[in-house]
């Protein structure tokens, strides 16, 4: 099937690494959640993964219009991939998920509708953001998350309790106005806030892990959210939000 040209309204992006058994599946399920809403375009940005996960997405292509595949040729990590798909995007609403089953997008509707429905200011300074109350994952990774979590909110009074959910809903203009770096991901709250916008979390439901193993471990994610952490509070710092005013000429002189 050849891909609509018309402009979606929704891009679902969906950062991956070595989850062939998963993207099939969840492909479904992004179909499924979406099939009576307005129209999408999901993509995924394999990372480079050394599995066959690019090579399942490409068969996935020929079954699904609306899925667009993107290659990075090394892993670069998922912050990057997220902007490569942002960046391709034809729509003006993005969507992210995490691509290892455990976001569920039975849950999309639910995050869209809370952003359509808030009516405070232009949606370009909106970030609406999941929050895991009940995580399916080891009870070191929830301890973990925990004290990260709180620390993090402290530190930069972003008012969001999970971060580090991957169900977020924000617009294109608004990801493309952020400073990008590795991990800024996790930092999107606090970058928001950063541009005179706000961040607005609501429940999502969190899956275990059925199928592949993860990529990440609680010791690397440690040491790089502690420079991580301080690079995002000296952005905070040195922050301006002007008032900008555009003059319209005088036609009358």
């Amino acid at each position: 099937m050849a891909p609509s040209t018309d402009t979606p309204d929704l891009a679902v992006v969906v950062p991956v690494r070595n989850e062939m058994l998963n993207v099939g599946p969840l492909i479904a399920e992004i179909v499924d959640a979406l099939k009576n809403g307005g129209s999408f375009e999901m993509i995924f940005v394999d990372d480079g993964s050394d599995d066959e996960t690019l090579n399942t997405l490409t068969e996935l292509m020929s079954e699904h219009a609306t899925l667009r595949v993107l290659h990075h040729e090394k892993s670069m990590g998922q912050s990057a991939a997220i902007a490569s798909g942002v960046k391709a995007a034809r729509a003006a609403v993005i969507a992210t998920l995490d691509g290892d089953g455990q976001n569920d997008p039975a849950d999309l509707p639910l995050l869209l509708d809370k952003f359509e429905e808030v009516d405070k200011g232009p949606i370009d300074f909106l970030l609406v953001t999941g929050h895991r109350t009940k995580r399916r994952d080891t009870a070191i990774k929830r301890l973990s998350s925990r004290i990260a979590n709180r620390i993090r909110s402290g530190l930069l009074n972003d008012r969001t309790p999970d971060t580090g959910c991957g169900l977020k809903v924000f617009t294109r203009a608004a990801f493309m106005d952020m400073p990008r770096f590795d991990h800024m991901h996790r930092y999107l709250p606090a970058l928001m806030i950063r541009r005179g916008g706000r961040s607005v979390s609501m429940p999502v439901n969190h899956r275990p892990r059925e199928r592949g193993t993860s990529n990440y471990g609680t010791l690397d994610r440690l040491w790089v959210g502690i420079s991580d952490l301080m690079g995002v509070m000296w952005l905070l710092r040195r922050a301006s939000k002007p008032d900008v005013e555009e003059i319209e000429a005088d036609v009358n002189s």
